[in-house]
């Protein structure tokens, strides 16, 4: 190796000093100062960075494992979505404040400033966030499924979406209501399609001038001739009660839920043309009016 020249060694610092001296600043100075920097805080920047790699692969893989629990359950793709995009935020946010802690970085206030915001926009979005937890319940605990024929705080029909804010039902007649989840659980929710089968309860009255023996197989008849009644649980027949001017007969075979409406008005239809033909009456509201002629 050649040996330094000290000739060239003095004009650069001849020229380091001229600089020094033209600039205002001691660049002598400055280099020590940038490597005495970099030797104390280089281990916590190494260790910050190594801090942020880990997390986020730690991050993304907690991110990816509850997306697989969630769709193994068959959960409704817009809550998954929702549910890993904030748990990976969440998790990113804890990631990078022990980076920026691990290098000297004050992070209480930058805690302070994001709780503070969370905690204003929770309560701004109270109402949008209750929805949110009972469309979770909902679609965790599953008390209606798409499909299924539902009461729910004063709407009834076909359940035809589960979202997670809002459950959309479909009546009878075509109408769609839109219920807020937090509404649809805050309440008392029947739920017709559960079990599978239905039963069907008509309330005929006959006068009491007829044979009640005669009305009782009638009715029986009406059910033994349709096939759709199912055989178990056992349909029945019978008296229900002796009100102030007809007799009323309870009347209630079991269907399935998918036969439900047709039965219904199939049923009242036949018990009207049967009565109609075995001559049995059924009452009405009547009225005597007495006239009297004042002299």
């Amino acid at each position: 190796m050649a040996a330094e020249d000290p000739e060239t060694t003095s004009v650069a610092s001849e020229v380091a000093d001229t600089t020094s001296e033209f600039l205002g600043v001691d660049l002598n100075a400055i280099g020590e100062k940038i490597t005495e920097t970099v030797s104390l805080y280089g281990l916590s920047i190494l260790a910050a960075i190594v801090i942020f790699v880990v997390g986020r692969f730690i991050a993304n893989l907690a991110t990816k494992g509850l997306r697989g629990v969630m769709e193994r359950r068959n959960i409704d793709p817009s809550l998954v979505g929702f549910a890993t995009g904030l748990t990976h935020a969440l998790l990113m946010t804890f990631v990078i404040i022990a980076a920026l802690s691990r290098i000297g970085i004050q992070t209480t206030s930058l805690v302070a400033i994001i709780g503070a915001a969370g905690l204003a926009v929770g309560l701004a979005l109270q109402g949008s966030l209750s929805n949110f937890a009972a469309g979770v319940l909902i679609i965790i605990f599953k008390p209606y499924r798409v499909g299924d024929y539902v009461v729910a705080s004063g709407a009834e029909g076909v359940v035809e979406d589960i979202g997670i804010f809002t459950t959309t039902v479909v009546t009878l007649d075509h109408r769609t209501q839109i219920i807020p989840n937090s509404v649809a659980t805050s309440g008392v929710i029947e739920n017709y399609t559960t079990k599978g089968i239905r039963r069907l309860d008509i309330v005929p009255g006959v006068s009491y001038g007829d044979d009640i023996r005669k009305v009782k197989k009638v009715l029986e008849e009406i059910i033994a001739a349709e096939p759709r009644v199912l055989a178990e649980p056992k349909p029945f027949v019978g008296v229900a009660e002796m009100a102030d001017s007809s007799v009323n007969f309870a009347f209630r075979p079991w269907v399935k839920v998918e036969d439900y409406w047709d039965l219904f008005f199939q049923f009242n239809e036949q018990i009207k043309i049967r009565f109609d033909e075995e001559d049995i009456t059924i009452p009405f509201p009547q009225r005597d009016v007495h006239l009297f002629q004042q002299k």
